[in-house]
């Protein structure tokens, strides 16, 4: 999404909103999955702090998707089921070279989602369109779960700052 564009119909806003939710929902099962996927000799590098961290993105992101999930039915429209995502990750990612490799898709995984959430509200605020959905409620949704994603990025950078 251009940083220019504004979202001008709630058909729009709910195709970017189930954007979201697939993100989430690519985030939260690929943090789920990084642990089980990696190589046994590889695991003995994951410590608590990875762990907790890869735990806390995977509930973080089933809240987001709840959240989004919310806003959509206001919009009356149905999201894709993580499930269907989750296949989707299974078939398509294999597992990580080494715990490097899990911080580092970890991080593009926050940082996707960071600026897709600011590109969002930036296009939203830029718009005039009313919506079905209340634009403070969907601004404050939206604004938190950005927040939260910057925190994440911030979290995954200082790991991996002291592990080098």
């Amino acid at each position: 999404m251009s940083l220019g564009q504004r979202v001008s119909s709630d058909h729009q806003l709910t195709r970017l909103l189930q954007i979201g939710v697939v993100l989430e929902e690519l985030v939260e099962s690929r943090a789920a999955h990084h642990i089980e996927s990696l190589p046994p000799e590889e695991r003995a590098d994951f410590d608590a702090e990875v762990e907790e961290l890869l735990a806390e993105a995977a509930a973080e992101s089933a809240d987001h998707r709840e959240r989004l999930e919310a806003l959509i039915d206001d919009l009356e429209a149905e999201t894709v089921g993580y499930e269907e995502i989750n296949a989707l990750v299974d078939a398509q990612y294999g597992p990580p070279e080494d715990t490097d490799g899990v911080l580092y898709d970890q991080l593009a995984n926050e940082e996707t989602a960071y600026k897709f959430y600011d590109d969002l509200i930036e296009a939203i605020e830029a718009s005039d369109a009313e919506f079905a959905v209340d634009r403070d409620r969907l601004l404050e949704t939206l604004t938190a779960i950005r927040e939260e994603e910057k925190e994440g990025v911030e979290e995954v950078t200082e790991i991996m700052e002291h592990r080098a």
